[in-house]
């Protein structure tokens, strides 16, 4: 049986999805979907720490599906502005974990990480999956990936 790692870019698939589709990307037939294809190891959703009961509510569901919750506070910037950015927890998280699975599986659209795929690609056997809505994807990610699989109806709530 395939072994899989699941990391998702919570923010990055909030906003692609509603801006892509109007709607809610569906967690739990993703995680369903994944399962029928093999064993998940690892599942980890990076989050900003929740400020209010919907955030407290949706990050509880995701652990209930299976997911490893990460957190963090936004980041407040002088000019007044806010961003929460996990890029550099992910990339770290996916090295490590890309040498003990068969398949990683990012759920993002950022460019950012294109580079990330491009050294598990280089330095390790292990497969690389990259899963968000298509028109708002980096075409650099998209390139550097093994298999890119966009985001449709099947994984929308």
């Amino acid at each position: 049986m395939t072994n899989l790692a699941v990391f998702v870019d919570v923010q990055n698939i909030y906003y692609t999805c509603k801006q892509g589709f109007g709607r809610a990307f569906n967690y739990r037939a993703l995680y369903q979907q994944l399962s029928e294809r093999g064993h998940i190891s690892h599942a980890i959703a990076y989050a900003i720490a929740p400020a209010d009961d919907g955030q407290i509510k949706f990050q509880d569901a995701l652990k209930h599906i299976g997911f490893t919750v990460k957190t963090k506070p936004y980041i407040q910037r002088s000019d007044g502005s806010a961003k929460g950015d996990w890029d550099v927890g992910i990339t770290i998280d996916m090295l490590e974990i890309a040498p003990q699975v068969d398949e990683v599986i990012l759920l993002s659209g950022d460019g950012d990480f294109d580079l990330l795929l491009k050294k598990i690609n280089q330095s390790t056997q292990c497969y690389t999956h990259v899963i968000s809505v298509e028109r708002l994807t980096a075409k650099s990610l998209s390139d550097q990936c093994q298999q890119f699989t966009p985001i449709d109806n099947t994984l929308l709530r």
